[in-house]
C-alpha cells in the first residue's frame, strides 16, 4: 500500500485494482452522477481501466493524482481525494467525493485540507486551483473552507459546461 498522506482519522493511499468493486460504487453515486458526470464505469473491467487510465497513470506521469479515501481505523473505503493535471488549467485543481453516507462529518474538510497542505508544502507546488458546478453548495463551501478564493468562471473546452474557478 502506497500511502500517500494521513490524518487524525484518514489514510490516503494510492489506488490498486482491487479498489476496482469500490470505484464502481463511488463513481456511480448519485452525488458523484450529479455533480461530476456518468464515466460510463460499469463493471469490474471498466473501473480497472478507470484506475490504470487515470488516478495510477497520474502517480506515476505527475507524482500525484487522485487517491483512496479510507477510516485509518477500519480501513474502510470512503471517498478519493488527490490532484489532477487538467489541459485546460494552468495549475494542479484538487478534487474530492465521498460516498453519501460519509458526507457531515467532517471527513472531506479533513482529507481536502491535508491534500492541500501537502500539495502546498510537501510537492512544493506553486499553486492549487479547484473547479465545481454553480449548484454544487456543498463543494463551494468545502473549497472554500480549505481557504481557496473564487476567481471566475470558466468554460471547459469541447465540453462547453461552465464552472466556478477557485485558487489558493
Amino acid at each position: 500500500m502506497d500511502l500517500v498522506l494521513e490524518t487524525e482519522r484518514l489514510n490516503l493511499r494510492q489506488f490498486e485494482l482491487q479498489d476496482a468493486e469500490f470505484i464502481i460504487s463511488l463513481l456511480n453515486s448519485p452525488g458523484w452522477l450529479k455533480y461530476i458526470g456518468d464515466r460510463n464505469v460499469k463493471t469490474t473491467e471498466e473501473a480497472e481501466l478507470y484506475l490504470l487510465n487515470g488516478p495510477m497513470n497520474s502517480f506515476k506521469v505527475n507524482g500525484f493524482g487522485l487517491a483512496m479515501v479510507e477510516l485509518k481505523d477500519s480501513n474502510v473505503p470512503i471517498g478519493m481525494c488527490g490532484l489532477i493535471r487538467r489541459d485546460y488549467l494552468q495549475l494542479p485543481d484538487i478534487g474530492f467525493a465521498l460516498l453519501s453516507e460519509y458526507m457531515g462529518m467532517s471527513y472531506g474538510f479533513e482529507i481536502a485540507k491535508a491534500t492541500l497542505d501537502y500539495a502546498l508544502h510537501e510537492l512544493k507546488l506553486p499553486g492549487i486551483l479547484a473547479i465545481t458546478l454553480p449548484d454544487n453548495v456543498q463543494s463551494i463551501k468545502l473549497i472554500e473552507r480549505i481557504g481557496m478564493s473564487f476567481v471566475k468562471n470558466i468554460i471547459v473546452p469541447d465540453d462547453n459546461e461552465e464552472l466556478m474557478l477557485f485558487s489558493t
